[in-house]
């Protein structure tokens, strides 16, 4: 035992000098491009009698161009600050990254993939109406998420909650272990670990079995903490394997564009989700920023088959492949009849589109909210629109709490998390700091009637460049397994006073003030 642990430590240490290598040599890369507009800049500078009137042209019609865009107005800002910083550099950056054609290429392919997914949603008029007659509000809310997001609702799907990722990876681990026909596991990060070790080991088995075994990974977000050679390694236990958005050494916006996704589906009708990754800190096995609190969903029944396509959607984009959906629906092999807990929606997110449902969805739970709205987010990294819907919900005399990390993972992103603080305290909203360690769930709840659990997180980035997803829920009985969650955590964080605010140092206000004017970029 004592072996395997110091051979799995070498590895993950060879794994990491790898991956620190390519991104050293992709960084590298990428700084000669930017380092070679900036000769093109001195060069127009030292040696154009009219570089300024250039540099003013280009400035003025690249800012026009931002402007009359469809983009969040915060992006807008961050992108003309920027350029007007920096007025021919800034602007050829935008030309470069806006204009690119091999993201362009991707746009369409994605989106190609994804619209032709909605052909095999079933309708969903009748349970529609059944909402509807409950409540008016709940059934506007699911309304926008069949009919704009293209996701429908469902019944015949029992839900379990999971409020730590323990609860939820011995869950995963014993459904992959009594699957019977195929497993499709789609993930951010993937890493070496005890996590993994045994989820691999069990899906060697089952591909002894004779099941269709699939894993789509980020290349971004699981670059440091795979094998060199995952993708051999994979096919040669006979494990189909997609790399997301493979990274290259390019500046390009299509590098910001990862599968934030966390999806398992086994069977066509059991379906996890949720902020869980495949590491070991993500069920406490490692201690990385304290306790690591993160939630996850099960499902069970018909509403798997929206996880099922979008998996699909997405393999075919990355592979190519053409293949019969019919034989992945939930009824294809569980023939007996499915239990109900409430209405259940899962739904996607995808940056191709000019949709933002994580955010839409968001918005219309504290909107339409009576008595109170929970939210646990590892990020406060939003605009005015979502600071705005909060306040206001507050001032409403509804009760808005938010469970935000007490310790970080990232300190500049946390910095900005804080510099929300005061808007939002100042307007009524209450803020509670996971005191044990670090909170990546992302999970609302308002009223006991209706909540969210998945892998949007509250920042610019969730919300407007990742692939995400997640389950929209009404009138189950799991709402109310979620507050006791909710409860439970409120008691183990501080809760943030605007004194405490007030005393932040001024070198601190200033730096978060900066940070909060190119957050969308990050």
């Amino acid at each position: 035992m004592k072996d395997n642990f110091v051979d799995r430590n070498n590895h993950r240490d060879k794994n990491r000098r790898i991956f620190l290598i390519k991104l050293f040599l992709y960084i590298f890369l990428m700084i000669a491009q930017i380092l070679f507009l900036l000769l093109i800049y001195g060069v127009l500078y030292e040696y154009v009698i009219y570089w300024q009137a250039s540099a003013l042209l280009l400035t003025a019609l690249v800012v026009l161009y931002i402007v009359n865009t469809e983009s969040n107005p915060a992006y807008k800002l961050a992108w003309v600050i920027f350029i007007m910083a920096v007025p021919l550099l800034g602007g050829s950056m935008y030309v470069i990254l806006a204009g690119n054609r091999t993201r362009k290429n991707f746009t369409n392919k994605a989106l190609k993939n994804h619209l032709d997914t909605f052909r095999y949603m079933p309708d969903d008029e009748a349970y529609y109406q059944e909402i509807k007659a409950l409540s008016k509000s709940s059934s506007a809310q699911s309304h926008y998420i069949s009919q704009t997001a293209g996701y429908p609702v469902y019944k015949n799907t029992e839900v379990v909650y999971f409020p730590l990722g323990e609860n939820n990876f011995k869950n995963l681990l014993e459904k992959i272990r009594d699957a019977r026909h195929y497993i499709f596991m789609e993930y951010f990060i993937i890493k070496e670990g005890e996590m993994w070790t045994d989820i691999l080991e069990a899906l060697k088995n089952k591909v002894k079995e004779g099941l269709d075994v699939r894993i789509i990974y980020d290349d971004f977000g699981s670059g440091m903490g795979m094998p060199a050679k995952f993708i051999k390694n994979m096919n040669g236990f006979g494990i189909k394997v997609a790399a997301f958005n493979q990274v290259a050494p390019v500046v390009n916006l299509r590098q910001n564009n990862r599968d934030h996704r966390k999806i398992t589906v086994i069977d066509g009708y059991i379906g996890f989700t949720g902020g869980i990754n495949l590491a070991d800190e993500y069920i406490n096995k490692v201690e990385r920023f304290g306790h690591w609190k993160d939630t996850g969903i099960m499902l069970c029944g018909d509403a798997v088959w929206s996880f099922t396509l979008m998996f699909l959607q997405t393999w075919r984009m990355l592979t190519g492949e053409e293949e019969d959906y019919s034989l992945y629906k939930p009824d294809f092999y569980m023939k007996e009849n499915f239990k109900t807990d409430g209405y259940v929606q899962p739904y996607g997110d995808t940056p191709v589109d000019d949709e933002i449902v994580g955010e839409n969805i968001y918005l219309n739970i504290i909107n339409k909210a009576k008595q109170y709205v929970y939210i646990m987010t590892p990020y406060l990294i939003i605009d005015n629109e979502m600071i705005t819907a909060l306040t206001l919900a507050a001032k409403n005399g509804i009760d808005v709490r938010i469970i935000t990390p007490g310790v970080p993972d990232k300190k500049l992103v946390y910095l900005v998390t804080q510099a929300n603080y005061a808007a939002l305290v100042k307007g009524g909203v209450k803020i509670y700091q996971y005191t044990p360690g670090f909170v990546h769930a992302k999970t609302v709840i308002a009223d006991d009637k209706v909540a969210t659990v998945g892998t949007v997180n509250f920042d610019f980035r969730s919300l407007y460049l990742h692939f995400e997803c997640g389950v929209w829920m009404y009138d189950s009985d799991i709402i109310y397994d979620i507050k006791e969650d909710f409860n439970a955590t409120f008691e183990k964080c501080d809760m943030v006073t605007m004194e405490e605010i007030n005393n932040t140092g001024r070198l601190k206000r200033f730096v978060q003030s900066c940070l909060r004017l190119i957050a969308p970029l990050f």
